[in-house]
């Protein structure tokens, strides 16, 4: 990111420049929990997103080097989406906005269940996610 494009240098603002928007961090979702996606997985989303949002969210993840662009091993005209190590250290900050969010509000019950993983070892479980997503 130049000097020009960042409104400080506060981390908080940075980090917000590069996945604060509205969808960066559901893209990012579906890739810690898919492990890698499809143009197509991303918009199967229940959130709905625009293809053209779409677009611009991946290609601004895969410049700030979130996420990468593979081969599709079974179609040349399709490509996978993965995390980068870059990515998968957002991991814990995932959780905890998954936290927050069972304090607050109804959530899925397959989220339920893996908080429960999580509260009982949420450092083992970051360490053995992030091995797990790095393959």
């Amino acid at each position: 990111m130049s000097k020009s494009n960042k409104r400080s240098d506060c981390p908080v603002s940075l980090s917000l420049d590069v996945w604060g928007d509205k969808w960066s961090l559901l893209i990012i979702r579906d890739l810690m929990f898919a492990k890698e996606c499809t143009y197509g997985d991303f918009l199967k989303s229940p959130e709905g997103i625009a293809t053209n949002i779409l677009a611009s969210r991946l290609q601004v993840l895969e410049e700030h080097q979130i996420i990468e662009k593979l081969d599709h091993p079974e179609s040349k005209a399709k490509v996978l989406y993965k995390l980068t190590n870059k990515g998968i250290d957002l991991l814990p900050i995932m959780i905890e906005i998954n936290l927050w969010a069972e304090k607050y509000y109804h959530i899925a019950e397959d989220r339920k269940a893996m908080l429960k993983e999580v509260k009982k070892d949420k450092a083992g479980f970051i360490k053995s996610m992030s091995k797990e997503l790095k393959k």
